[in-house]
């Protein structure tokens, strides 16, 4: 194993060395080249080398690299607000630029507190969120998420939230009800929660809209988010929707709200937003929270060194710009289509295949040892890591996690193709997915 002086996520382990892109393609320094068919981790919307992109960070370099926001605005970063504004959610006013998910999911918590205690309401201190949640790593983010390996050597140092159901029916909807009734039943169940920690003391809940990376892409049951809506205005919780996976276009729409016809009080997108060319992240708030930071103190107190960053704006505008004029949302729908086709084609009737859900090019495969029973692997075989490892060797790039049903028991592969993908870059997926899969399966 070669040196490195790098903590990488795996300490045991070096990855290979990444040295080009091209595309949906990534060369390694040894001249292997793999189909990114997860987008690194949902984040390579238009692949790798996108010229337009590539030139607007270079234009934008030449011009002005970095000012401080305690003392500039850029051009840039008031253009892509403007951008974000018009086409957000019903409502929105404003955005605050970060550097990524994680940061975007604490500044929403502080920005939704502060709403409060502007407001007269100090007594609201209090988070409810959902387990195999997931909505970042620095600790107010990992306090809400609801991902039980990730919090669990940091639990003694998180503040305290309530976490309820996840809106997972192929495993939580019971066979005598409707979608809607499911939906209605965990609308209830938060309803419960909120008057059991008092209702006068809950800052908001928190959802992604489409589960992400900890239960293998959770879609909603229609009409769960009109009745969680229902349910916060209700209390006077506000909502926070984190998109930071499932946003930007990633199933089909600009934000995967619209197709629930909800708008958040606050939504958090990243990963898509700037496409990986640079780390961006951002929150799109509502006019009554920013109206009442304005009256009252009269500022967000919050920051950090990189907000608005100009080149990460450039970037982040260029690839928006690239989405609207190439017509990508509507290619996303198409390719999604197809996708979930040959996923179906390939893994209908497959012994170890649970269950294949997803939006546009956002889908997750489950693996089961029994279908009839829905019973998932031993943890102990790391299924999941040895499907990552076996599609690598076959030159594919997926995202798979353990841990699908509980934290602990389970096993899914996600997938999030770039947008720019063909259907012949689709049937490739899910040819060498395949081959994986019958790889790593454990066959005693």
């Amino acid at each position: 194993m070669r040196s490195t002086h790098v903590i990488h996520r795996h300490l045991h382990q070096l990855p290979p060395v990444a040295v080009a892109g091209d595309g949906v393609w990534i060369t390694d320094a040894q001249g292997h080249r793999y189909l990114d068919a997860s987008g690194g981790a949902a984040v390579s919307c238009l692949g790798h080398g996108h010229p337009d992109v590539i030139a607007a960070m270079h234009a934008q370099i030449d011009k002005l690299a970095y000012a401080h926001t305690s003392f500039f605005t850029t051009e840039v970063a008031e253009e892509l607000a403007d951008r974000l504004v018009a086409t957000g959610p019903e409502g929105t006013s404003h955005v605050y630029f970060v550097s990524g998910g994680s940061e975007a999911v604490e500044a929403a918590l502080k920005m939704a507190r502060q709403y409060f205690v502007e407001t007269g309401q100090p007594e609201r201190t209090h988070f409810i969120a959902r387990r195999q949640s997931y909505h970042g790593n620095t600790l107010g983010a990992l306090a809400v998420g609801g991902n039980a390996w990730r919090r669990e050597p940091f639990a003694p140092i998180l503040v305290e939230a309530t976490h309820v159901s996840p809106c997972y029916p192929y495993r939580e909807q019971l066979q005598d009800e409707t979608p809607e009734q499911y939906g209605q039943r965990l609308a209830n169940e938060l309803e419960t929660a909120i008057e059991r920690v008092g209702r006068n003391k809950v800052i908001a809940f928190v959802a992604e809209t489409v589960g992400g990376a900890t239960a293998g892409v959770l879609v909603p049951v229609p009409g769960y988010f009109k009745a969680v809506r229902e349910v916060c205005d209700r209390h006077g919780v506000l909502l926070i929707l984190d998109e930071v996976m499932c946003g930007m276009g990633r199933t089909g729409t600009l934000h995967a709200c619209e197709q629930e016809e909800i708008a958040p009080d606050l939504l958090v997108v990243a990963k898509g937003l700037g496409g990986g060319y640079q780390p961006i992240g951002a929150v799109l708030a509502q006019r009554r929270i920013v109206e009442a930071m304005t009256a009252g103190s009269g500022f967000f107190q919050h920051g950090h060194t990189y907000l608005g960053h100009p080149v990460a704006c450039a970037a982040s505008l260029a690839v928006q710009k690239v989405i609207e004029r190439d017509g990508l949302l509507a290619k996303v729908r198409e390719r999604g289509t197809q996708l979930v086709q040959v996923l179906h084609e390939t893994f209908d009737g497959h012994e170890h295949i649970g269950d294949i859900r997803g939006r546009g090019l956002f889908w997750g495969v489950e693996l089961v040892r029994d279908r009839a029973t829905k019973t998932p692997f031993d943890p102990a075989h790391k299924l999941h890591a040895r499907i990552k490892r076996e599609a690598m060797a076959r030159g594919l790039m997926v995202y798979p996690m353990g841990g699908t049903v509980d934290g602990r028991y389970g096993d899914h592969v996600l997938l999030a193709p770039p947008f720019v993908a063909s259907e012949d870059d689709l049937a490739i997926v899910a040819e060498r997915l395949h081959g994986a899969i019958q790889a790593a399966v454990p066959h005693s």
